[in-house]
């Protein structure tokens, strides 16, 4: 890879993975639209680590938090919404890893096919504007219930398909269950770091077998990027989800999905 495409990818997965808008569909359609060659799993793994830091750094009271209170259930056998949430959490990432490993074969099929891409990018695009339309939007993040967390955590599955985007499919399952955006897209994002953990794991086990030499200087590179834009992302979209609603997300997925069959159908 060369540098400009190293800062360029860098930049659109800092972006793409917390914003609704799939960082596996912009990453997977990119070196197509443009011509480049695959980014390869040493990229993949570096920027994954990269959004990694970004998510724990950003909310690293909160991870404190359920970590503790998910410790102290074990040793006291008594519940609190973080020792919850820190269960459902768990059981969401234990469930699609799991699912994730079964289907992979499936999966990377449909990553190298556009259009496959384009219709997820539409269809979920548009489930994202009802919910953001016509969801109730009244509970708060601490009236968040268990079976909420648990529904939420079993929906995530739909993000392994790409271009459905995993903040994209549960911030659209939180608010149909009347979350407020700013609720769902904070529930969004403590269930996103074990998630990106199991993703970066696995690619960092594929990469110990693969016989590409490593640029560790661009990987460096990958990860500081990566980490950096993501954070000011998260800072700078929860703001914006105070006071603005998700169709401007919803029209850039439609735009973008009715591109991509153009240039490829």
């Amino acid at each position: 890879m060369d540098w400009y495409q190293v800062i360029w990818l860098s930049i659109l997965q800092g972006l793409t993975e917390f914003l609704p808008v799939s960082s596996s569909g912009h990453l997977a359609l990119t070196p197509s639209m443009l011509g480049w060659s695959d980014q390869g799993l040493a990229f993949d793994t570096a920027v994954h680590v990269g959004t990694l830091i970004a998510v724990l750094g950003y909310f690293h009271a909160d991870f404190r938090l359920l970590v503790r209170e998910w410790i102290r259930s074990i040793s006291t056998r008594q519940s609190t919404f973080h020792s919850n949430m820190a269960w459902c959490i768990l059981f969401a990432t234990v469930l699609i890893g799991l699912v994730g490993f079964l289907i992979e074969g499936v999966v990377s099929t449909l990553a190298r096919n556009p259009i496959s891409i384009a219709i997820a990018t539409i269809g979920f695009g548009l489930l994202l504007g009802v919910a953001d339309l016509w969801g109730r939007r009244t509970r708060e993040f601490r009236e968040i219930r268990t079976l909420d967390m648990l529904l939420i955590g079993l929906i995530q599955i739909l993000a392994l398909i790409p271009g459905t985007s995993r903040s994209g499919v549960t911030l659209t399952a939180g608010m149909a269950m009347g979350l407020t955006r700013q609720a769902a897209a904070r529930f969004s994002f403590l269930m996103a770091a074990p998630v990106i953990l199991i993703a970066g794991g696995w690619e960092g086990y594929q990469l110990i077998t693969d016989p590409n030499p490593v640029d560790w200087s661009k990987l460096l590179v990958a990860i500081g990027l990566s980490a950096s834009v993501a954070f000011l992302c998260i800072r700078y979209f929860l703001r914006y989800l105070e006071r603005f609603s998700l169709m401007p997300f919803v029209w850039y997925r439609l735009a973008l999905g009715v591109i991509i069959l153009y240039l490829f159908m």
